[in-house]
């Protein structure tokens, strides 16, 4: 089945909610690891970023269905493979990451808002929606100021929490208002 690109930006917002509930479950692992940072363990913190990563999407899938959405595009739609190519690019980056975590756990966290922002921007495309292009452009500046002004893991790692909810819950209100029938 060919479809055209807004039909498949269409298909992949109506399949995951807009991608707003992956979002908020990357928010989730941010506020975990940022917690574990705060209480004196950055090291361990970025094992929690790491493992929760793990678990985002199929944590975003389980609060999609239950919210309502079918947590999946239609087969055949060539943006799940962008969608796709890009989680390789962000996992093929985490042993630099890691290794800038090992000499300061704070920039450990700010490559990874600088990666998670790059990701989201590819997400513009694979939604159709500007708000990846401003949610990606956000947590790479906060990734930036945050380690230019010395800040410590777990503000690093709270900035890309509250960033994550902040835009997923965003990302949700555009959609329902977007599919939501046309009042009379």
């Amino acid at each position: 089945m060919d479809m055209s690109i807004s039909q498949a930006q269409a298909d992949m917002r109506a399949g995951y909610l807009g991608g707003g509930t992956g979002i908020l479950a990357s928010a989730l692992a941010w506020s975990a690891a940022a917690l574990v940072a705060a209480t004196g363990a950055p090291r361990n913190a970025i094992w929690v970023l790491l493992v929760g990563g793990m678990f985002i999407y199929p944590v975003g899938l389980l609060i999609c269905k239950l919210a309502g959405g079918r947590g999946r595009h239609r087969t055949g739609n060539p943006l799940g493979q962008l969608a796709g190519a890009s989680t390789f690019w962000l996992i093929f980056c985490l042993p630099l990451a890691y290794v800038l975590g090992l000499r300061d756990p704070a920039w450990f966290f700010a490559a990874m808002l600088l990666l998670i922002g790059g990701r989201y921007l590819v997400f513009a495309t694979v939604y159709g929606m500007r708000l990846y292009w401003v949610l990606g452009l956000a947590l790479a500046a906060a990734g930036c100021a945050l380690v230019v002004l010395g800040a410590a893991a777990q503000w690093v790692a709270a900035a890309g929490a509250v960033l994550e909810a902040v835009f997923a819950l965003v990302c949700l209100v555009q959609h329902r208002r977007s599919v939501a029938p046309a009042r009379p």
